[in-house]
């Protein structure tokens, strides 16, 4: 009997061990879809992995993309482009709180008309198991706790947000 029990034991985490790499590697395919959206300006997508809650926020699925939207034509006004958003790696997949969540590390590169700014940053990923998809948000906004508690309520997690680091180089042309 012991035997059996500590097969199924054995069985059973080998097969959540392989459930996490396969939501890591979903992750992965997720954010990359995202970041190659925010080049693109294509607020759809963009629209799709935000987390529903900074929809709601934000008035609603047609307010929200009203909002991002009017962020990309802002930014093209302003003579701000995206030059580079890439997707660099995915934490380990955790599960709190009923949900599954991981980090999203980014790396981001826009010209300004005279200036060029590299960041490396982190997006928090949340998992729809209905849905079969990745929410995110900017991870540095749940370091703030007010914040957090404002977007989740009783947030808590055990993945170590990193803070963004942000460099800037002057174009001389």
């Amino acid at each position: 009997m012991n035997k059996i029990f500590l097969l199924l034991f054995l069985c059973s985490g080998i097969s959540i061990a392989q459930n996490k790499e396969i939501l890591k590697e979903l992750a992965l395919r997720n954010a990359k879809t995202t970041s190659e959206a925010t080049i693109s300006e294509d607020y759809k997508t963009v629209l799709k992995h935000t987390h529903p809650y900074l929809i709601n926020l934000m008035g609603g699925n047609e307010n929200a993309s009203e909002i991002i939207k009017a962020s990309f034509k802002e930014l093209r006004s302003k003579g701000i482009v995206y030059e580079k958003a890439e997707i660099l790696s995915v934490s380990d997949v955790v599960f709190e709180q009923d949900e599954y969540r991981c980090l999203v590390k980014g790396y981001n590169q826009m010209k300004l008309p005279n200036l060029r700014v590299k960041a490396t940053s982190y997006l928090m990923g949340f998992y729809n198991a209905k849905d079969s998809i990745w929410y995110f948000i900017e991870a540095d906004k749940m370091n703030n706790k007010e914040l957090a508690d404002t977007l989740f309520p009783g947030f808590k997690t055990k993945l170590e947000i990193p803070k963004d680091v942000v460099e800037t180089e002057e174009i001389k042309e």
